[in-house]
């Protein structure tokens, strides 16, 4: 079995959910008191919220590098980033390191290739939705890749960063999102990724109309099958 790295703690909430899936599918494949091999570095996440919101970005990369490397060096054998948006340094961060950094974005488009999904929705931070580092990643894999409108974008980033990265999960908010869900499924998406590892914490399948592609299962899941593998 190799042993797992996480670079947790943005946020800590959605970091919790990657220990569990992991174990479970190792459960799942070997049975009796069988659990995954797991270090986890939790880094300080008002440190890197702020990076993103004045732009430093190869700051934080530079903070997600060194924790890479401490993984790397207590024994991680592969390594994940547990948010989305972080995905924007990935390769900062692979280049400081020696093992494999097992991108999110890329998780996911396998998993919708495997179900045949041409036109996809994508929900997470301003970041995610707007910029290419995400996208990209799906348009190149032959994906159409429709964003909410401009008010609804700032809608869903202010329901992550405000409630979700702080354990507050309203009502109101959940009626939003299936809101916006509905909006992009009526411009042709047929399904949505909640590329935010919070956002999973939110919206589950009674909530969406579309199927939902939770990047968090999926990260998680590929790294446990991962470990398994020879």
């Amino acid at each position: 079995m190799k042993t797992i790295g996480l670079i947790g703690g943005m946020s800590w909430e959605s970091t919790i959910p990657y220990y569990s899936i992991i174990n479970e599918y190792v459960k799942e494949k070997l049975g009796g008191l069988h659990s995954a091999r797991i270090v986890l570095y939790s880094v300080e996440f008002d440190e890197i919220e702020k990076c993103q919101s004045s732009g430093e970005w190869e700051r934080s990369g530079e903070i997600l590098a060194d924790a890479a490397r401490k993984l790397e060096l207590a024994g991680a054998e592969l390594i994940l980033i547990c948010t989305n948006t972080m995905h924007k340094v990935f390769n900062q961060v692979q280049s400081a390191i020696s093992v494999p950094l097992i991108h999110i974005a890329e998780t996911t488009a396998d998993q919708l290739a495997k179900e045949h999904i041409k036109s996809v929705a994508l929900l997470g931070t301003k970041y995610t939705m707007t910029q290419d580092f995400y996208k990209q990643k799906l348009i190149d894999c032959g994906f159409t890749v429709l964003i909410p409108d401009e008010d609804d974008i700032e809608l869903v980033n202010d329901v992550i960063f405000n409630e979700l990265c702080v354990g507050i999960f309203n009502d109101g908010s959940r009626k939003e999102f299936s809101r916006i869900i509905s909006q992009l499924s009526k411009r042709g998406a047929e399904a949505v990724i909640l590329g935010c590892t919070e956002i999973g914490l939110l919206i589950h399948p009674e909530d969406s109309e579309l199927k939902i592609f939770d990047t968090t299962e999926i990260h998680a899941k590929t790294a446990a099958i991962m470990s398994l593998s020879d």
